[in-house]
């Protein structure tokens, strides 16, 4: 990857995947950038943040950021990689050190949390029984994509990757938006992270916040343009 110019990277969702962000990439190509799609194990905090951490070590000169709501998590923790240089959370949540997302959402958007997942009991070999959780598909659309084609969104529902049910208690160690400049995109519409806990903790961090009133959680989506308009405004500014 080149290291004249800042390399753009993408961590996604849980009960996602990076095809999520398609339309984004398309859009950051055509602005010249370069940009990398991280597979998010989904798995737990310290393990994705860890796996980010090894492929930011693989990246040549600057590096810009960027989390789809859990993985605003992610890249709070992995973003004190010493190349990381700005950090964009898009429909996210930036913790600080020690705060879960059930904390947060218990303390500014009560009655809001993750009971609407569907949790299914796996077994991974050599690692005992643990529990994940996806959407309903029957009402995924409402949750995560009123703003897409029901058709669309059924693909997305088909398309989900389960995230482990711990991701929702565990708590960063650091909180690498207090070193560097932060932006984040707040969806006014979003049913599955309420706007409250973006907006809160986003203002808290002093990152540079935009708002799209009727903008649903699946925002790369739905809106690739305004998502990567933001990138790139991260790009120019380092």
């Amino acid at each position: 990857m080149s290291a004249t110019r800042p390399t753009v990277v993408l961590v996604h969702d849980g009960c996602s995947d990076a095809a999520t962000w398609v339309g984004v990439v398309a859009e950051l190509h055509r602005r010249g950038l370069t940009v990398f799609a991280v597979a998010n194990p989904l798995r737990g905090l310290a393990h994705d943040a860890a796996y980010l951490g090894s492929l930011l070590a693989g990246v040549d000169g600057p590096v810009v950021l960027v989390g789809h709501a859990y993985g605003g998590a992610v890249i709070t923790e992995a973003g004190a990689a010493p190349n990381v240089a700005a950090l964009v959370y898009i429909a996210a949540y930036l913790p600080d050190v020690g705060e879960s997302y059930d904390g947060l959402v218990a303390r500014h958007a009560p009655g809001q949390g993750r009971a609407h997942l569907l949790r299914t009991a796996v077994h991974t070999p050599g690692a005992g029984p643990a529990t994940e959780l996806t959407v309903p598909r029957e009402c995924y659309r409402s949750l995560v994509a009123a703003d897409l084609d029901p058709e669309l969104a059924q693909a997305l529902a088909a398309l989900q990757r389960p995230v482990a049910e711990r991701v929702f208690s565990d708590a960063p160690t650091v909180a690498a938006w207090r070193e560097l400049p932060s932006w984040a995109l707040v969806t006014g519409a979003d049913q599955a992270l309420p706007p409250e806990v973006q907006r809160f903790t986003a203002e808290r961090a002093g990152a540079r916040v935009t708002e799209l009133a009727e903008a649903s959680h699946a925002v790369a989506v739905s809106r690739p343009s305004a998502v990567a308009e933001l990138i790139h405004e991260a790009a120019r500014g380092i």
